[in-house]
């Protein structure tokens, strides 16, 4: 029964009678199908478990197939959709261009994923190599190169005579979220003017329609300077049954209509967001849950019968009665697949080679978390900073948020910890401003959103901030001086205009250094260590009013 139901999936519905055994002449009146989505999303390299045994497709596996053995025994139907950005996160699937990845999510059977923006962090010919690796669709409707659309829209689906399309779609930030190199006449056109296109079409040949999407979920669509996600989606165009998301990597559960439960308990019970009939839901980031929606469709109807956020692994701390913390999961502990196990372990390991090299040590976590470098001033900002103006001789440092994507730990620091701070490979550029020019760039810089990727930090200047605009600057302890020059030290991502800052490529003085920004700050951990987190404390550095 299990190999019957997992080929299911697999047969579109553009050639119905192409599964034999399966019904060709859409649902029957008066019968109740039972129908399961499963969902992940923002997966960013995290195909092993971490260090205290949560997540890692291994369990993911072992989940995935017991919800289809189940679904299946009871004589329903299911598919696996993934909301993208499968690269980037973990420095073992960087080094090895996601393979791993993709070759684990072959063996979960996806039946389909969105591509997200870090599908295009890489070179095109990695994202290329991806395509053909994958035995699954990566869908996107809007997005075009050389004025045709880069990926399929949409796949659709035969569940035992119900047909279900699934569409994908990809925020248009995209454009300014990754090198352009990667995305020479690559157009990433309005998610909702395609999609009022293609839906129509969909509805025709279809009994349910699902977006597969990498636009984030905004809580009551207040995206800011994001561009739309899938709540502005629902609203915006009608008939779509379900959006399973990613992007904003949060669990997309409500506490009240247009009101997110931030501060969701992983196990606890997970209400998704409803727009205009539509629902939506997003599992978080990394593999940390499997959402699992379980529908009935009949006479036309599609109705949800329950929805969960399956924990895979997770933990929380408790305290004994001798004062030491353990981790506890929050469900029962999930063994983990030996078929997905034995496919993984020598991608691990290679990686483990070449990343666990001593490079230096510090007396406390220098923080990196997503949740406070994309909100506030970080110790690990500062350090950054610091790391590319003592390379470059620059006078002050600008880093974006979204270009720090972890912390670096209390203890020993390694290889792999600086590659997971830095997986992007971007490189350290300079620009000599005069002081004039240098206020107008912060005076830009200060307008970023806070929570976004573009969110600054910064090294070597004090700032005043009023409402998004800069009253007070100052370099070496006196006011920036319109008549002098100033070398600030940026990203090649963000000269380019990545994450919306403003374009600077073109200036007479602009350099790009070469230096890769990992290696800068490896070689700064190693000159400095021990180091001393505090020394890195923001402090007051930069006052936001």
């Amino acid at each position: 029964m299990q190999h019957f139901f997992r080929l299911i999936p697999l047969c579109s519905a553009l050639v119905l009678a192409g599964c034999a055994g399966l019904p060709s002449g859409g649902p029957k009146t008066d019968m109740e199908y039972a129908i399961t989505i499963l969902h992940t999303n923002d997966h960013h390299g995290r195909f092993w478990k971490n260090r205290d045994g949560e997540y890692g497709m291994a369990a993911r596996k072992t989940v995935v197939d017991q919800i289809r053995q189940e679904v299946a025994a009871a004589g329903g139907y299911s598919l696996l959709l993934d909301g993208g950005d499968v690269n980037t996160g973990v420095p073992e699937s960087d080094l090895q261009d996601a393979v791993p990845d993709f070759r684990g999510m072959n063996l979960l059977g996806y039946d389909a994923m969105a591509v997200g923006n870090h599908e295009f962090d890489k070179p095109p010919v990695v994202l290329q190599m991806q395509r053909a690796l994958a035995t699954f669709p990566m869908l996107s409707a809007n997005i075009y190169r050389d004025g045709k659309r880069m990926f399929e829209p949409y796949k659709i689906f035969n569940l035992g005579g119900v047909r279900v399309a699934v569409m994908g779609l990809t925020t248009e930030d995209t454009q300014k979220m990754v090198h352009p190199d990667n995305i020479r006449n690559v157009e990433f056109r309005s998610v909702q003017t395609e999609a009022a296109k293609v839906v129509p079409e969909l509805r025709s040949k279809a009994d349910i329609v699902i977006a597969a999407t990498h636009m984030g979920h905004y809580e009551n669509g207040m995206h800011g300077t994001q561009a739309p996600g899938d709540v502005e989606l629902a609203r915006a165009v009608k008939g779509l049954d379900m959006v399973v998301g990613g992007h904003t990597q949060n669990p997309a559960c409500m506490k009240a209509e247009n009101v997110l439960d931030r501060a969701y308990v992983p196990g606890s019970a997970c209400k998704p967001d409803q727009q205009n009939g539509t629902w939506i839901m997003q599992a978080h980031e990394w593999g940390k849950y499997v959402g699992r929606a379980d529908f009935t469709f009949k006479n036309g109807e599609f109705k949800l019968v329950k929805y969960t956020l399956v924990p895979i692994n997770l933990k929380r701390p408790v305290k004994g009665a001798d004062g030491k913390t353990t981790l506890v999961n929050y469900g029962p502990e999930i063994a983990e697949s030996p078929e997905m196990l034995q496919l993984l372990k020598p991608f691990q390991e290679f990686g483990q080679q070449k990343l666990m090299v001593e490079v230096g040590s510090s007396d406390a976590r220098l923080e990196g978390d997503r949740t406070v470098v994309r909100a506030r001033p970080a110790a690990l900002g500062v350090m950054i900073g610091r790391s590319m103006m003592e390379k470059t001789k620059a006078d002050f440092a600008v880093v974006n948020a979204g270009g720090v994507r972890d912390s670096l730990p209390a203890g020993k620091i390694t290889y792999k910890d600086v590659l997971t701070v830095h997986p992007f490979g971007n490189t350290v550029a300079v620009v000599d401003f005069s002081g004039k020019e240098a206020l107008d760039y912060l005076a830009a810089v200060a307008k970023m959103t806070v929570g976004s990727g573009a969110f600054p930090q910064f090294a070597g200047i004090r700032l005043e901030i009023e409402k998004g605009v800069v009253v007070k600057a100052s370099v070496g302890g006196k006011p920036i001086d319109p008549a002098a020059t100033y070398r600030i030290a940026i990203n090649n991502f963000v000269a380019s205009g990545g994450d919306g800052y403003p374009k600077v490529t073109t200036h007479p003085s602009y350099r790009d250094t070469g230096f890769v920004d990992a290696d800068v700050l490896r070689a700064y951990i190693a000159a400095n260590s021990p180091l001393k987190a505090a020394d890195y404390a923001p402090g007051d550095q930069v006052v936001r009013r």
